[in-house]
């Protein structure tokens, strides 16, 4: 059993993570950052949630680029092949759900 307050959550480094669950491959991780991260595809799908700041997602669709500011409680989700990358603006908490060992 845990209890996790994201708000308290922070890292020494960019992209730091508390790992949370492990549910048969399937990781969720907490993730503290004030930095970008790099453009990627991850090799599965990804749920990205937006726990505390503003992030925001750039990700490309048939060749063309798009940006969303996303929110407090915003959802971002890449199916397989979708490349995008997240900007906090400021310091972020994000929650992210994946298959283990993706980028």
């Amino acid at each position: 059993m845990k209890i996790i307050r994201p708000q308290q959550f922070t890292g020494d480094k960019a992209w730091q993570a508390l790992d949370i669950a492990n549910m048969q491959g399937i990781t969720t991780r907490l993730h503290w950052t004030d930095q970008p991260y790099k453009w990627h595809v991850n090799d599965g799908e990804e749920v990205f949630v937006v726990l505390d700041g503003q992030v925001k997602m750039l990700y490309k669709q048939a060749g063309a680029e798009h940006s969303a500011l996303l929110e407090v409680g915003d959802i971002f989700y890449a199916s397989v092949g979708t490349e995008h990358v997240a900007h906090p603006q400021g310091e972020a908490r994000i929650l992210v759900i994946e298959k283990q060992g993706s980028v």
